[in-house]
């Protein structure tokens, strides 16, 4: 096969699955918006099921769910079927993917929640399908050529199948107010963890923070600025923080007379600061990508210093 032809193959593919995401895109009305609101009212949890190339969708939209601040597993229907079935409650809803619905292995879960009364949501491409009629809440996807037309092998309908989760749960966390914050909370470790960290998670605070008074004499300033070991200190004046010193305030001011200059004679006032909620990566942004490029900042609640972050903090989470 030439190179060629195997470009085009590859192009053929992705064409096949964008016009069948357009048409996915194009159908979502009332019954998508009626099943994002029973998620968001819901007090239980989504549990995913399917079986094959659906059933590693459902553990990708499980995943998805739980990540955003959705309650969320995976059941096999096999294992439902010798006593997983334990494990969904009324208050749960369960989410079957089968692209014909007609699943054998998804009938006796189909079955559980007729008798139990359990919320049941389809995503299926045929609207009249077993699971589609007995679903509380069909979601239809298109029912589209698979990419390989010779096998029929799931690929146009798992990609539909992945993006109907995604809408589900984007969808569902917009209506819920969650916040990059909240996305933290699930996602503490890693790059993604790093990049969601705000500036209280990484900073030194209380002791550990250099501050000195206006009128304090440089020989003394110094030695607080060599104890904490930031290259900086931070000058008060008034109760509140009124610039900072660093080395290069230090090296411009040098001459024999610096040691008995006060703070604020040698501080630079209204430097770059930080507030405690903000991200950690934009601080870092802001320390070297905006200038005057500096090493450290200081944080503060209005304006009282709570708190310092140094460049090598944020390096050390990863944020670089």
């Amino acid at each position: 096969m030439s190179t060629d032809n195997t470009i085009a193959a590859g192009r053929r593919v992705l064409d096949i699955e964008i016009d069948a995401m357009r048409d996915l895109r194009d159908g979502l009305g009332e019954d998508f918006a009626a099943a994002v609101a029973h998620l968001k009212a819901s007090k239980g949890r989504a549990i995913l099921a399917g079986v094959g190339k659906s059933g590693h969708v459902a553990r990708k939209i499980a995943a998805t769910l739980a990540s955003t601040g959705t309650p969320s597993l995976y059941v096999h229907p096999t294992e439902a079927s010798h006593g997983d079935m334990g494990m969904i409650t009324p208050d749960d809803t369960v989410i079957a993917l089968s692209r014909s619905g007609e699943t054998n292995e998804l009938a006796d879960m189909i079955g559980y929640c007729r008798r139990f009364d359990v919320p049941l949501m389809a995503i299926t491409a045929k609207a009249g399908s077993t699971l589609a009629r007995s679903a509380n809440f069909p979601l239809i996807i298109p029912d589209a050529p698979e990419a390989c037309a010779e096998t029929r092998a799931p690929t146009t309908s798992t990609t539909l199948q992945i993006a109907m989760g995604d809408a589900l749960a984007v969808a569902l966390l917009e209506a819920k107010g969650f916040t990059a914050k909240d996305f933290k909370t699930y996602h503490p470790g890693g790059a993604l963890g790093a990049s969601l960290a705000t500036v209280s998670d990484l900073m030194h605070s209380g002791d550990a923070v250099p501050l000195v008074d206006s009128d304090t004499p440089m020989s003394e300033a110094l030695i607080i600025m060599s104890e904490k070991g930031f290259g900086c200190v931070g000058v008060m004046d008034g109760g509140g923080f009124a610039g900072i010193i660093t080395d290069g305030d230090l090296r411009r001011h040098m001459d024999g007379n610096l040691t008995t200059k006060t703070a604020k004679a040698i501080m630079t006032a209204n430097p770059k600061t930080s507030t405690p909620s903000e991200l950690a990566a934009d601080a870092l942004r802001r320390m070297t990508a905006e200038p005057p490029k500096v090493m450290q900042l200081f944080v503060l609640d209005g304006n009282a210093p709570v708190g310092i972050l140094h460049l090598h903090d944020c390096l050390r989470a990863g944020l670089a």
